[in-house]
């Protein structure tokens, strides 16, 4: 891996660091948050966001801010004269929670729609559907034995993945299933950027990340291989507290008018159709 690739996660974690930070200052500036629905939002003139610093999602690129969530939730925020207040978190714990408690108004990064998140959160109508992919690099011969074929060949070996992921849940599923042990390290500071670039830079062997970050950033990475499936394919969604119906239903009747537009298509060839075969 060259070095302007490794400056640019580097990068990408201090700004990370900084996301965090700011989370850390709300904390302490601020006690009383509570859920708040349309009406609210509304009247305060303020739409606070959480969501995921990845090159997906939420990215600074030179001096502009880019990325899929970014540029639909701008637009909603736009469409309602609301003044778009987005902090960048890795956790997904500290996105759930900061959304339950008040903190955010939106968790504006797609999330997976599973029997635990619905527990939470409000959904939104489905925006992508995607999977989890086991991230390693190519072989480098037939009898290459790191080369992982298929689920089974998971068995004893080490998975890295995002704290706090919703991969964990099916990964633990597949515990079940296969009756054998799969090693899972959580890694807290780092976003699937960074695991990427550490399977590519042989500093781990595996990850699991969504299919759409990872096929996003294959071009930089062309020594990997994304091609073993972790889960089937999963609806990914917004989600707002359960106590705001109304704001996930002014989402939904705007995301549906957005969806329908040539602008919208085109806004996913350009975050997803990146490295596509």
């Amino acid at each position: 891996m060259n070095k302007k690739k490794i400056l640019r996660y580097t990068l990408l974690a201090v700004a990370i660091a900084i996301g965090t930070a700011l989370m850390n200052t709300q904390k302490k500036v601020r006690t009383d948050y509570h859920p708040r629905d349309y009406d609210e939002v509304m009247a305060s003139g303020v739409l606070r966001a959480v969501t995921e610093y990845n090159s997906v999602s939420y990215y600074v690129k030179d001096d502009t801010v880019e990325g899929f969530d970014y540029e639909l939730l701008h637009a909603f925020a736009a469409s309602k004269g609301l003044r778009l207040e987005l902090i960048p978190l890795m956790s997904y714990e500290e996105r759930l929670e900061g959304v339950c408690s008040g903190r955010y108004d939106l968790l504006a990064t797609g999330t997976l729609v599973n029997a635990r998140s619905k527990d939470s959160l409000l959904f939104t109508h489905t925006l992508l559907q995607g999977k989890q992919v086991l991230v390693q690099r190519k072989p480098s011969g037939d009898d290459d034995s790191l080369y992982l074929k298929n689920q089974l060949s998971l068995a004893h070996k080490h998975l890295y993945v995002v704290k706090g992921s919703p991969a964990l849940l099916r990964l633990h599923h597949l515990i079940n299933e296969m009756a054998d042990t799969i090693y899972i390290e959580e890694v807290e500071q780092y976003g699937p950027e960074q695991l990427l670039a550490m399977v590519a830079g042989k500093d781990i062997d595996y990850a699991v990340c969504d299919e759409g970050i990872a096929r996003h950033l294959l071009p930089d990475f062309p020594e990997l291989d994304i091609s073993t499936d972790i889960s089937f394919t999963q609806f990914y969604a917004w989600g707002t507290s359960r106590h705001a119906p109304a704001l996930r239903d002014s989402l939904n009747a705007w995301l549906d008018s957005c969806t329908a537009t040539p602008a919208y298509r085109q806004l996913i060839r350009n975050y997803f159709k990146k490295g596509t075969p």
